[in-house]
């Protein structure tokens, strides 16, 4: 899933600070558990070791006495054997290239601001007209930057996918979007998603019927 990625650290910060998980990521590794019964590692001896017998600086002197050959490489393989072949592309090095085709998918802007324009007008009949003009404010700001190029193809990939949970009444599924865009995208989207924010709590209040489109009976 595109949600499931490791962003780099705070570039600002220094070099060395440590990578970010996303969202959804951090939610699919779940909080991280103490391992109690790890045994402590035995502390070093202060015992020396031997040293060890230095090699003759005759290469071709014997080795010293009592002292094996070193054996032969491991990765050599045997005599008249045939040498074994780079493994093939495996199954998440497929995936991901399957899903960078699935990733150039453009959502329509037009789509995403009708849906929450008409959950908006839904909430008209019983919201205060300070709350509705606010959020409709957010939503030609969202509009704005939509259409002047400044979302990202994740952002826009999931608003669309945020709208249709919206269409569908699936507050829950909406709201989660929301809090993924405000941890992995919060430079992106502050200036609006608060009004977005607020739309999906006005309209989980009203638990209207699944917004339709203009076209559908």
């Amino acid at each position: 899933m595109e949600d499931m990625y490791i962003k780099p650290g705070n570039q600002e910060r220094g070099w060395n600070d440590p990578p970010q998980f996303s969202y959804g990521l951090q939610m699919a590794r779940g909080p991280k558990r103490s391992l109690l019964n790890k045994r402590a590692a035995p502390p070093v001896s202060d015992v020396e070791a031997p040293s060890l017998i230095p090699p003759s600086s005759d290469p071709l002197a014997p080795p010293p006495r009592g002292v094996a050959p070193p054996p032969p490489p491991a990765d050599r393989p045997p005599p008249g054997s045939m040498a074994m072949l780079p493994p093939t592309l495996g199954p998440m090095e497929s995936s991901r290239g399957s899903n960078s085709s699935q990733s150039e998918t453009e959502p329509y802007v037009e789509d995403v601001m009708m849906i929450l324009d008409q959950a908006l007008a839904a909430c008209r009949q019983t919201v205060r007209d300070q709350i509705c003009n606010d959020v409709s404010k957010r939503l030609r700001l969202l509009e704005v930057s939509w259409i002047t190029g400044k979302l990202s193809l994740p952002v826009r990939r999931r608003m669309d996918t945020l709208a249709r949970e919206l269409q569908s009444g699936h507050w829950d599924s909406a709201d989660e979007i929301h809090r993924s865009l405000m941890v992995d995208h919060v430079t992106e989207v502050s200036q609006w998603m608060v009004g977005v924010k607020r739309l999906i709590a006005e309209a989980r209040k009203l638990s209207p019927e699944p917004v339709q489109n203009p076209g559908e009976h």
